[in-house]
């Protein structure tokens, strides 16, 4: 069974062009029509009124004269006006007869009961217009003109017209042409920008936007521009998905060594006394679980985003106490100091308490890693005087965070020169950003005055909580 064949629409340059000639043709023929019924309008005025003129001459110079023929040069094209006497009565006609034609309607003018009229007629074998309008007292007058050098005024305007309208169909196919090309031009290096990316997978081809173009605002170029905008980020967030594959390459390479060192030690279990054992399932419990964090970790930074949850109020300072308690079990050897200020005690956040406490746990242990045994940490928690947030700060006395680390701390697996031979992945404060992020709130590193690193979270929050 054959399929039906689908007909290919014809390309856009085409169509555009197509509509733009025959707009343009449409517009073209309705002015030259235009031009030709104002042309016939205004000959046929000018006739008229010189109908009028001749027919007022012919009246006052007729004055005394009877019914019938006044004059008959008309049938000469360069002749005056023919014209003639009719009375009301057909009694009273002459016995010569008439040079234009008489009828009803010409008594009902010399009647007086019918308003002045225009008319076509022929005398001798020529085209003439021919003007009936009341004279004397029961007679109407007919002032003829011939009129074949109107109709040969109106052919010649009609040829000329439909040259121009002619020679327009054309222009305006060149025209549509043109604006087709010129105004898809964008458009066109856009879709070959886009075949290019999808044959090369080369993120970083650009649409180039001549110099003309740059300074106009018109839709196609603002197209243009979000297009290499949409590039830009694609580019940089596949640069940063390499990163994080090689970072994360990286850092899994020496925990999944170490594992396989210690798997194949307890493999000899039979070799190793009773202690040899236990520190081989020991340590292997721990790598197992530092494995474990950092591919949850991983898997929560590579979503780029935290997982939807259902946010509910809760209290900061209560969860920020919460972490601390467990921070001194985790770290005995540092003494960690909290001061909350009691305007701070019962504000009330929209969050998700379980991330929120990691946020707090992750920089808590980045302040203890750095501490020194012995060491303080210093923990505070207050909401400054417009209300509207809640400002978490925690300061230690380590090392500090050198000027040329400070902008890359939240960077995923950044681990400045001090800390390479500390334990961690270095995921840690680019995780606390991100639930941050998540929860509307800033947390920001600085270097805290008399040595040390100091981070400032910053978090919306609402009312106090009742009680």
């Amino acid at each position: 069974m054959t399929r039906p064949r689908r007909h290919r629409r014809p390309p856009l340059r085409r169509r555009l062009a197509v509509t733009a000639s025959a707009a343009v043709a449409a517009v073209a023929l309705a002015v030259c029509a235009g031009a030709y019924a104002v042309t016939v309008y205004t000959l046929h005025r000018q006739f008229d009124l010189q109908l009028t003129q001749a027919a007022t001459l012919a009246i006052q110079r007729d004055r005394a004269g009877g019914p019938g023929v006044q004059a008959g040069e008309c049938r000469y094209l360069a002749a005056p006006a023919c014209a003639q006497l009719v009375p009301e009565s057909a009694t009273e006609d002459p016995r010569e007869g008439y040079l234009l034609p008489v009828g009803d309607a010409v008594r009902q003018v010399a009647a007086r009961r019918r308003a002045p009229y225009y008319s076509t007629a022929s005398v001798a074998g020529r085209p003439v217009r021919v003007l009936t309008t009341p004279a004397r007292e029961g007679l109407a007058m007919q002032v003829a003109l011939r009129s074949d050098g109107v109709r040969r005024a109106e052919r010649q305007a009609a040829g000329l017209l439909a040259v121009i309208g002619g020679a327009g169909v054309p222009v305006a196919a060149l025209l549509g042409y043109w604006v087709s090309r010129s105004g898809l031009a964008p458009v066109t290096r856009l879709t070959s920008t886009a075949e290019r990316i999808t044959a090369t997978r080369d993120a970083g081809l650009r649409i180039e936007l001549p110099a003309v173009e740059r300074g106009r605002e018109d839709e196609i170029t603002r197209l243009a521009v979000s297009f290499n905008s949409m590039l830009d980020a694609l580019e940089e967030s596949l640069a940063a998905q390499r990163r994080l594959v090689a970072d994360a390459s990286h850092e899994l390479r020496t925990p999944l060594t170490a594992l396989r060192t210690n798997a194949e030690i307890l493999l000899r279990a039979e070799r190793l006394t009773e202690r040899q054992r236990e520190r081989a399932t020991g340590a292997l419990t721990r790598q197992l679980r530092e494995v474990t964090t950092l591919v949850n970790d991983l898997i929560d930074l590579a979503r780029d985003e935290e997982p939807r949850q259902s946010l509910e109020p809760v209290r900061p300072a209560v969860l920020l106490e919460h972490s601390v308690a467990a921070a001194r079990d985790h770290w005995p050897q540092v003494d960690f100091v909290l001061d909350t200020d009691p305007s701070a005690a019962t504000a009330l956040a929209a969050a998700v308490p379980s991330r929120l406490t990691r946020l707090f746990s992750n920089l808590l242990d980045n302040a203890a890693k750095f501490s020194q045994p012995g060491g303080r940490v210093e923990v505070a928690v207050h909401r400054p005087a417009d209300g509207g947030r809640l400002e978490v700060t925690v300061r230690d006395h380590g090392p500090g965070i050198d000027a040329a680390d400070l902008p890359h701390v939240f960077d995923r697996f950044y681990r400045a020169r001090t800390a390479r031979a500390l334990p961690g992945s270095g995921l840690g404060l680019a995780m606390a950003r991100q639930i941050a992020h998540s929860h509307r709130g800033e947390l920001t590193a600085h270097r805290a005055p008399g040595g040390g690193a100091l981070f400032r979270l910053a978090l919306p929050v609402g009312a106090h909580a009742e009680g």
